[in-house]
């Protein structure tokens, strides 16, 4: 029964996928990569949901709430905040600018060279980082919930194996064949399921603490696991609370403002009003997210203590015992849409990034749209099976993948958002200083976390990584800022309008901004 609804609703999703994208034209880059600028603000919504929210989140934030309690929230809701910001300042520029890819804007603003490195570098991050790793906590959480390795009489190890590679075809055809509207569409169906799916885990875990009632349930663990409902983390925690007004914020705002897996739906947008819809519409519905990627964490610590010996296996243990067999099946199969999502859609922007950033300007600089397309296609064939073969090697990574993932990801995040906020604030900082911001920025941030932290001075007594970020963005800005005053460009840079879609504002756009920025500070102070 559990298979059988799970293969049914996998199926209905691709079925509607396939019939509510036939008519587009993909072999254009507008159409495939940015499905023919016609996403609406619902749609957009749905997809930076179901992005964001796969199972490095769900798997990873949880089994974080389960060592450290409510505190690790901050990634969740200060998301809202960056997705504020971006809709007021970033994607107004974005559109007006007309671009398809984030190191686009960087070729208009400082040169070749600057877009090809960055382009790199979000391709780097990618198949070394986050597409493994959304693999292999996927296949994780399948793993646990279906108990694969019995079901197919296989060795876990091979059951990983088994599960990786079958997420990975099947993200790639969506990703791969189906271009962006393919994944914005499948998103928006799944992100539906995953916000009825994920708000059942914790209403089944507080009816089971609760014996059948829910304020019982919250109240009792509340009461016997005070502790876990801080969201002031100490200097020891995994997010200290002075690193909310340092590293947090710019992390969020790389994410959600100059990620290209993430932006590329926003980039999609039929005009900024609907655009803007969309980013503030998620940014509401993510002030809900601790309810499905938090709170589970803290139920499954008070029901299963200290007996799990890995963290991350606490949200997908918690599903099974919590929640009707009936609907296992269901929620396997909105699960296996979030993984897919967040796969494909990395996966969708790398095929992107190298089809217009690197074939067409290095490669064929001649090539058709057809031909972009196919060295785009061709290239995400190649990045799967990559991605597919390193995800098992990864089953060692240390405790709290969700921080790990943060960290790691240091590496190029704050070097590309410090080129991106001083070429839209400033006019005639060159070329050569967002060449020297990536380099510096890269450079000392691996040497900061990678050399100086665990050989020189020890992790215990080490600043915390986002700390770190913080200080490397203030230096390199002001590296940027001399070199710009040393060396200027000749002529001022102009953003100018392409008139690709229309740029007027959303008229509520400051009122619900504010709004939305305001529930969030409530909720730090009610749980302080």
């Amino acid at each position: 029964m559990q298979i059988l609804s799970f293969l049914g609703f996998t199926i209905l999703v691709a079925i509607i996928a396939y019939l509510a994208t036939r008519k587009t034209n993909e072999e254009s880059s507008d159409g495939y990569f940015l499905g023919g600028r016609s996403l609406t603000g619902v749609v957009i919504a749905g997809s930076l949901l179901l992005t964001n929210l796969s199972t490095e989140q769900i798997v990873g934030l949880n089994g974080a709430a389960f060592k450290e309690g409510i505190l690790v929230m901050a990634w969740e809701t200060l998301a809202a905040i960056a997705m504020v910001v971006t809709a007021v300042f970033l994607l107004p520029r974005y559109l007006k600018g007309g671009i398809t890819t984030v190191p686009q804007f960087l070729e208009k603003r400082y040169d070749k060279v600057t877009k090809t490195i960055t382009s790199g570098l979000f391709l780097s991050g990618y198949v070394v980082v986050l597409l493994p790793i959304v693999l292999y906590s996927g296949a994780l959480a399948i793993n646990t919930m279906f108990d694969v390795p019995s079901l197919l009489d296989v060795s876990e190890t091979k059951a990983l194996w088994i599960t990786v590679w079958g997420i990975g075809i099947i993200g790639s055809i969506y990703a791969i064949f189906g271009g962006l509207k393919a994944v914005a569409v499948s998103d928006l169906i799944n992100a539906i399921g995953l916000l009825i799916g994920g708000l059942m885990i914790p209403f089944f875990g507080l009816m089971a603490i609760g014996d059948g009632s829910i304020s019982d349930g919250f109240t009792t663990l509340i009461n016997t696991n005070p502790e876990k409902f801080n969201s002031l983390g100490d200097s020891k925690a995994s997010v200290p609370f002075g690193t909310i007004f340092t590293g947090m914020m710019l992390v969020q705002l790389f994410y959600w403002g100059t990620n290209q897996a993430i932006i590329q739906r926003a980039l999609g947008a039929k005009n900024l009003k609907e655009g803007q819809k969309g980013l503030l519409l998620a940014s509401f519905i993510k002030i809900l997210g601790p309810l499905i990627v938090v709170l589970p964490g803290v139920i499954a610590f008070h029901m299963f203590g200290d007996t799990l010996t890995n963290p991350d296996q606490a949200y997908p243990k918690l599903v099974t015992e919590v929640l009707p067999a009936s609907l296992v099946g269901f929620f396997a199969a909105v699960l296996f849409g979030a993984i897919l999502s967040s796969f494909n859609s990395a996966l969708n922007s790398s095929v992107t990034l190298f089809g217009i950033d690197i074939y067409k300007s290095h490669i064929k600089k001649d090539a058709t749209e057809k031909q972009t397309v196919f060295a785009g296609k061709s290239f995400g064939v190649v990045l799967a099976i990559l991605s597919m073969c390193i995800a098992p090697l990864i089953a060692n990574a240390p405790d709290g993948l969700f921080g790990y993932l943060q960290e790691v990801n240091g590496c190029y995040s704050i070097p590309i958002l410090t080129i991106i906020v001083v070429g839209y604030l400033t006019k005639y900082v060159p070329a050569v200083a967002a060449k020297v911001a990536i380099i510096s920025g890269v450079v000392l941030y691996s040497i900061s976390q990678f050399i100086l932290k665990p050989f020189v001075v020890g992790a215990d007594n080490y600043p915390h990584f986002l700390h770190v970020m913080a200080i490397l963005f203030v230096l390199n800005i002001i590296i940027m800022l001399i070199i710009g005053k040393l060396k200027p460009r000749k002529t001022a840079f102009v953003l100018n309008y392409t008139n690709q879609v229309d740029i007027k504002p959303w008229k509520y756009l400051k009122p619900v901004g504010i709004g939305i920025c305001v529930i969030v500070v409530s909720i730090y102070i009610y749980f302080a």
